[in-house]
Order: structure tokens, then C-alpha cells, then sequence
């Protein structure tokens, strides 16, 4: 089996006649955590939608476990079953209770029974401390505990990659570590990881490398340590300047 995940090359993107993504290559192996970084508007977010193709690429090639990413439903149905994905705003469905929302795409994609489905979700749910809130309703939780509920639902399907984008930035800072410790709890099962945020604690505890992308295109990439601490490109440096000085984080200049 290769080690490589997910593969892309020359991917270009973009909403309308706007192009936000102007030719992206990047590589994930099984078991890389990797983390986006990037100003607002510099791509990240339509990055990460394109892999399930919940945007559609304008050009270029994504590769999913050896799998070209096409718009066909056999293969559609393939890859979005092989990455989870965590949206900003949970994305929950407010009718249901959490284990429902947690159970419906093992049903879906899974091919499980109600009973099976339920078993499954209560025991990630339970994982991720939420076991007590399964009967419970979206509205009912807190944002943190919603946005847990969206990583376990993400979970439950076993993907080969997790995706997450910015899944801590509608909440307020004590909500967001609540989150950032589910993360953590994630990363250190050894799932492959590819999330787009601006925690600079997770990636410098959690990634393995951290890609930094601005104006459509990846200006910096390596091992996470090197580009936080040791940036090589001044805006690299720039930006991780200007994030640490909203969180009050002490900052190392290059």
C-alpha cells in the first residue's frame, strides 16, 4: 500500500470568473497531520472543499487513496466516504438529536442498520465526552459541545482523512479549547489530519508540517517547528507576527 493519501496537482478553483486558487500541489502520507495557514480570502477554505468536490475544480488533478477525484456519483460516493469533513459552523441538522445526526451517515454511506448505526455513534460520541447529551438537540448544546458533535459525526464514517475547516472560529475562546482538546485526542489516534485554522498551540503540539498559502498559491511549507519558529519567506513571517499579537502570544523573529 503506498504511504501517499492524497495527492494534488495544478489544482485551480474559483467562485464565478474569480480564480482564488491559482495552481495548487500538495501531498498528504497516511497519518500526516498537516495544517493551513493563511489570511482570510487566500484559499484555504475552497482548498479543503475541493478534495469531496463540494466545490468543483476548475483544473488540475486530486488523488484520494489512489482514487482520481471525478464528479461522477460511484466515485463521488467512494471519497466522500473516505474523508470526513468539519465545516465552521457544525452544520448539524437541528430536527435530530446528536446521536441521529451522528448515526444518519453510517446509515447512508454505511450501509448500517438503525441499531448499528446508533451503537457506533454512541460509542464515538462517548469518546469525545458526549455520550451523556446523545438524546440531546443541537440547540440544547453549547457551540463547543456542537462542534464536538460535527468531529464525531465526521469520525464515526472511519475516514482515511479528516478535513476541518477553521472548526474552532465561530466560538469564543474558552468554547475553543474545549475543541482544540478534542483535536488533540484526534491527532494522537494517528489519523490523518489536514485542517485549516489559526490555533497556533494545536499545530505547534499537534502538525507535522504547516503550509501557509496566500493569494491562491502555497508560498511557504515544512515541518511545523521550522515554519513557526523559523519562517523563510518574509510573509510568512509576517502573518504568524500579526496572528500572535491578537492572541497575546510571545513572538521569535526570524
Amino acid at each position: 500500500m503506498s504511504s501517499e493519501l492524497l495527492s494534488i496537482r495544478g489544482l485551480k478553483a474559483g467562485y464565478g470568473s474569480v480564480e482564488v486558487l491559482r495552481g495548487i500541489d500538495l501531498d498528504v502520507v497516511r497519518g500526516e497531520k498537516i495544517v493551513i495557514l493563511g489570511p482570510s480570502g487566500s484559499g484555504k477554505s475552497t482548498l479543503l472543499k475541493c478534495i469531496p468536490y463540494l466545490v468543483r475544480p476548475w483544473s488540475g488533478e486530486i488523488r484520494v487513496d489512489g482514487l482520481v477525484v471525478k464528479s461522477d456519483p460511484a466515485t463521488l460516493r467512494s471519497v466522500r466516504v473516505s474523508t470526513g469533513f468539519v465545516f465552521q459552523q457544525y452544520n448539524l441538522f437541528p430536527h435530530m438529536t446528536i446521536i441521529r445526526n451522528v448515526a444518519l451517515p453510517l446509515e447512508l454511506n454505511r450501509g448500517m442498520s438503525r441499531r448499528e448505526a446508533e451503537k457506533t455513534a454512541l460509542s464515538v460520541l462517548t469518546l469525545l465526552g458526549l455520550g451523556d447529551l446523545a438524546g440531546k438537540y443541537p440547540l440544547e448544546l453549547s457551540g463547543g459541545q456542537q462542534q464536538r458533535a460535527a468531529i464525531a459525526r465526521a469520525l464515526a464514517i472511519d475516514p482515511k482523512l479528516l478535513l476541518l475547516d477553521e472548526p474552532t472560529s465561530a466560538l469564543d475562546p474558552e468554547l475553543r479549547y474545549e475543541v482544540v482538546e478534542t483535536l488533540y485526542q484526534v491527532a494522537k489516534q494517528g489519523r490523518s489530519m489536514l485542517i485549516v485554522t489559526h490555533e497556533l498551540d494545536f499545530a505547534e503540539a499537534a502538525a507535522d508540517r504547516v503550509v501557509f498559502i496566500d493569494e491562491g498559491l502555497i508560498v511557504e511549507e515544512g515541518d511545523a517547528r521550522d515554519v513557526l519558529e523559523r519562517p523563510r519567506k518574509e510573509r510568512t513571517e509576517r502573518f504568524l507576527r500579526r496572528l500572535r499579537s491578537r492572541v497575546g502570544e510571545p513572538h521569535s523573529s526570524n
